[in-house]
């Protein structure tokens, strides 16, 4: 097995290995070594991440209960104004003696290191389209400029060209719904002659 290096992440498990009920709170205050997460929204790199953990000596391993609280930065999704979003997760791993292939992640040379844990824990509780407000109205489609800066915003029906020539087929359009589609009315009271 390689030499373990430590990483911002890592915790020291020392007195806590091969004692099952030990057990004893950490709380790391990490700079964020690289961006977590990809898209549109992620933590910086630089930036402050708080791990507020619980680790407790088991049979089979090192049981690390967290809270991972940070400041993701990125821009909405639909008007691409800068935002910011508080990002709090919690999550619970076992960090296994042995190189077992029943778990993900193992003690390495008397430490844990939570830095795989907790990027997948940050990078999933982000959001695949963040919003600077959940009724952003978005880009106008035609000039690209933020709907919410301009005065009497009216939307205009625009077709798509691949429908066009079906209003050709329509033909007068103005006329009201249910007189497009009238039928002749038959009269259900005439007898049939003989």
């Amino acid at each position: 097995m390689p030499h373990f290096t430590p990483t911002p992440y890592s915790v020291s498990v020392y007195d806590l290995m091969r004692r099952p009920g030990e057990m004893r709170e950490n709380e790391l205050d990490v700079v964020v070594p690289s961006k977590l997460g990809e898209g549109v929204i992620a933590i910086p790199e630089g930036a402050q991440l708080t791990v507020n953990a619980r680790v407790e000596g088991l049979h089979e391993g090192i049981l690390v209960s967290a809270h991972v609280s940070g400041e993701a930065v990125g821009e909405c999704s639909r008007c691409l104004k800068p935002i910011s979003e508080s990002v709090e997760v919690d999550f619970a791993e076992l960090f296994a003696y042995s190189d077992d292939e029943a778990f993900d992640y193992t003690v390495q040379d008397d430490h844990v290191d939570l830095e795989p844990v907790v990027r997948d824990a940050v990078v999933l509780s982000l959001p695949f389209q963040p919003v600077c407000r959940p009724d952003c109205p978005g880009l106008d489609p035609e000039t690209g400029e933020r709907i919410e800066d301009l005065d009497d915003y009216q939307p205009r029906e625009v077709i798509d060209p691949r429908w066009s020539a079906l209003s050709e087929l329509v033909g007068d359009t103005t006329r009201p719904a249910d007189s497009q589609n009238e039928a002749p009315s038959r009269s259900t009271d005439s007898k049939p002659t003989d």
